[in-house]
């Protein structure tokens, strides 16, 4: 049967809670939103001038200080396709042999388009003297259930969170705090990746969307076995340079259904191209709940290409979306998309979600500090609005 068929979307996603290990599973709290740095892969692939291996691991350390548990550190892809990615082996032994300093354990993930790139992290694994088949971390107890009520959008307060933090107290509390760590514990996922239109898939990976099924169903399986979850981005879900605009939501819909029945942890839905609006994040949120895909199956992904990010952010917040990836800096693009900018900036996100008096747990002013510095490094615009004004109050403040 074609993935694609209406029988197809009518299967409802079937998954046991106590069975899921994804970090998102303890972070669905309606004021706590969790913040996936996507920085370091996806923010850096793009970029055409060399970037040095000292350079990235420099990021990922400093991105560790700032109170983010998620950081997407590298991709484990041939180099003459993605010849940016091809220290990741270099960096992943870094964070094996010495962990970066961080107030909490850190979720490092590992992008492969295949098993061989899987053979490959495992060989820095146990070169590293680290064992490839770690303990999986305990699930939770059964019964839980789609939560991240959507925001209080009265007339009343149109901007709080249902949440006993104010807005105020939530921008202006410390960020980044909790148990610190003496030993610095880490753990690694596995991320793949997915198109929603096929003239995508065929210009990104060189085959269909069946057949990238076909190629990632063994890879899932093993990463599984070996106790690492597995994170499935779908690309292009709210536009495609080759198809439009209009990605058919339920193509997404039922692709994001086989992922879970495949063993995904979690789904990443990517607006890759920054095409999408309001509407249609509404309306492909709305199918994919109808296809019984949970609000704690999700993250969302937004470009900010036509400035919509934000916007997009806060209709998938509204849904009870409580996992977004962003990049600091804005770093990112999309290489078949013209004029297609980065990922929506971490500093830019932080910044909304801590107004809306919703915690991320990630420090403001230190994000910013970061996305100006890797920008200076690598020759980049800064995108960031509030990292920028960030930055001018803090040199302001120090008398700069």
């Amino acid at each position: 049967m074609s993935l694609f068929t209406p029988s197809a979307f009518g299967r409802r996603a079937y998954r046991h809670l106590s069975r899921r290990t994804f970090t998102s599973s303890t972070r669905a709290l309606a004021d706590n939103v969790r913040i996936v740095e996507v920085g370091p892969r996806d923010g850096l692939q793009n970029e055409k001038q060399s970037i040095p291996a000292e350079t990235k691991i420099e990021l990922i350390r400093r991105l560790a200080r700032t109170g983010l548990d998620t950081i997407e550190a590298g991709s484990f892809v041939a180099p003459k396709w993605v010849p940016q990615m091809a220290a990741s082996d270099q960096v992943l032994s870094s964070i094996l042999s010495d962990s970066p300093a961080s107030p909490h354990p850190i979720t490092y993930q590992w992008l492969l388009p295949n098993s061989k790139g899987l053979d490959n992290m495992f060989k820095v694994m146990g070169s590293s003297g680290t064992s490839a088949y770690p303990t999986p971390p305990p699930s939770p107890a059964p019964g839980g259930q789609d939560t991240g009520p959507a925001l209080n959008t009265s007339s009343s307060d149109p901007n709080a969170m249902p949440s006993a933090i104010s807005g105020a107290d939530a921008m202006s509390r410390p960020r980044g705090g909790g148990r610190s760590s003496a030993t610095n514990p880490q753990k690694h996922e596995v991320s793949i990746f997915m198109a929603a239109t096929e003239s995508f898939s065929k210009r990104n990976t060189n085959c269909t969307i069946q057949e990238s099924l076909e190629r990632f169903a063994p890879l899932m399986a093993e990463s599984r076995k070996a106790g690492y979850p597995v994170r499935a981005y779908i690309s292009v879900a709210l536009g495609c340079p080759f198809e439009g605009p209009e990605t058919d939501p339920h193509h997404v819909a039922d692709l994001a259904v086989k992922l879970l029945e495949m063993g995904a942890d979690e789904i990443s839905v990517a607006d890759t191209t920054g095409m999408g609006t309001a509407p249609r994040t509404r309306k492909l949120l709305q199918t994919l709940r109808e296809a019984g895909v949970l609000n704690e199956d999700l993250a969302m992904h937004f470009h900010d290409t036509f400035g919509q990010a934000l916007v997009n952010t806060l209709v998938s917040l509204e849904h009870g979306i409580r996992t977004f990836d962003s990049a600091v800096g804005g770093l990112g693009g999309c290489p078949y998309s013209p004029g297609a900018t980065g990922n929506v900036s971490t500093e830019d996100l932080v910044y909304m979600i801590h107004s809306l008096g919703a915690d991320t747990g990630v420090d403001m002013d230190e994000v910013s500090r970061i996305g100006d510095w890797i920008t200076r490094e690598i020759g980049k615009e800064n995108s960031s609005s509030a990292g920028k004004a960030t930055m001018a109050r803090l040199r302001s403040e120090a008398g700069q």
